[in-house]
């Protein structure tokens, strides 16, 4: 948000470039070949192995540290890849700690888990690296598949399509591809321009044409999309934010973290993205999270993150909180707000203390001011233009199954659709299993 006279505390370089440079570098630096290989040996190769049970895209986690522990490591990727095609952006930003780590085996004796995010992202970027793709495209089926949205869903169901050998054409309303991976999570957990690195790599297998500025209800029709393809799969991710419905939520300096998020995803040069003084994050997700560290690393004096509910009722995971905490973030709990003040901009957001009462939210009557001239709101977002004759399930679009709507010849996957968590690695699960399904019905 450029500065202006209402919001002058509001501006950019509040630190030297060196030290922002420093802040946003990679957050969990990539290993060596010794180093994964003494973090391989931990692993006990399981046989029922419980990480694996506890991967959305069920990567056989055994196999691949088994492979780079004997210097396997192509094949270590390949293990992975035939699960999760982004599993070097899953390597980055996924809550192993809360997923396939926290299964470990290790962690009942209370030891470290082995350290699976890593090994993975070793093993994929080593692959990368070669500028090779595994996979080639079966024959020619001559069938044509439209996948709208070009986020981890999107991308995943669009790979595993061309695999099988359908022309698949994927429709996007922004100018880079990625969705999220682009434009939705922290700069420090995906350096180097990774994200549009990674999508390059995704399109050597060839047979996916992606069209930028096409976006579902403006110009693109489901049932133009019927009539040309001969089936159609919905990412569309969610596009809308939650109002917080209270007083002054329009006044100068009130942003919507996502757009803060992207912003940052976007500039040349983070030492010119505006940042306020004293800055107040709404929400306990891992939007939030990452608004606030970032706000932080920018150099914002003062952050404050706010949620409704108690720490163990965030969305963002132990990992997270920790990490923010760790930053500089002040994180409050039990609150809600109530009003935000201040003269045409910001100047102090009100929140009232909670209590719950057998899962009940309630008010306590009693409140307090936090200085702020930048508030950022996390609460969520919903989906925007709701697809003309889908159903509508909790605000996503009802799915059965691998991703099937209502609608013959219609899948969806990812944030937009009803299942599982609105993570990376859940949405590729999606696009892949809808992507074998629409495979099976056309063939059939």
């Amino acid at each position: 948000m450029p500065n202006s006279p209402l919001t002058p505390g509001i501006v950019p370089g509040r630190l030297p470039e060196d030290a922002i440079r420093e802040n946003f570098s990679d957050l969990h630096p990539p290993m060596d070949a010794h180093e994964a290989a003494v973090a391989a040996d931990r692993c006990y190769f399981c046989h029922d192995a419980p990480c694996m049970e506890a991967c959305p895209t069920a990567i056989d986690i055994p196999m691949f540290i088994r492979e780079i522990a004997t210097k396997s490591v192509d094949s270590a990727a390949r293990t992975i890849f035939s699960q999760n095609i982004l599993g070097g952006m899953c390597a980055r930003v996924c809550p192993t700690e809360t997923l396939c780590e926290e299964a470990c085996v290790r962690m009942d004796a209370e030891e470290d888990p082995v350290e699976i995010g890593r090994l993975q992202r070793f093993a994929t970027d080593h692959l990368m690296a070669k500028n090779t793709h595994p996979f080639t495209r079966a024959e020619p089926t001559g069938k044509r598949i439209a996948v709208v949205g070009a986020g981890p869903a999107g991308l995943a169901c669009a790979h595993r399509l061309a695999m099988k050998g359908h022309d698949v054409v994927v429709f996007d309303f922004r100018p880079r591809p990625g969705g999220l991976n682009e434009y939705g999570i922290a700069a420090y957990k995906s350096t180097d321009d990774f994200a549009q690195a990674e999508v390059a790599w995704l399109m050597r297998i060839g047979g996916i044409e992606i069209r930028h500025g096409q976006r579902l209800g403006e110009g693109l029709s489901l049932d133009a999309l019927r009539a040309e393809y001969d089936a159609v799969f919905l990412g569309i991710g969610l596009q809308g934010v939650n109002a917080l419905g209270i007083a002054g939520e329009d006044l100068e300096g009130v942003v919507n973290a996502v757009d803060f998020i992207a912003d940052l995803r976007q500039a040349e040069d983070l030492a010119r993205v505006p940042v306020g003084r004293d800055v107040v994050v709404i929400g306990g997700g891992m939007t939030a999270i990452d608004a606030a560290v970032q706000a932080k690393l920018l150099g914002a004096l003062n952050v404050s993150l706010v949620y409704r509910r108690g720490r163990e009722r965030m969305a963002a995971s132990a990992y997270e909180q920790e990490l923010a905490a760790a930053k500089g973030v002040h994180i409050i709990t039990n609150a809600r707000p109530v009003a935000l003040h201040g003269d045409g901009a910001v100047r102090e957001a009100e929140f009232e203390y909670t209590r719950e009462e057998e899962g009940t939210l309630m008010g306590t009557g009693e409140t307090f001011r936090i200085r702020a001239d930048q508030v950022m709101k996390a609460i969520g977002q919903t989906l925007l233009g709701a697809p003309e004759g889908l159903e509508i399930k909790g605000g996503k679009i009802a799915v059965t199954g691998a991703g099937r709507t209502g609608a013959e010849g219609i899948w969806a996957g990812g944030d937009c659709a009803s299942g599982g968590d609105d993570l990376t690695v859940t949405a590729v699960a999606e696009g892949r299993d809808a992507a074998e399904d629409i495979h099976a019905t056309l063939m059939a």
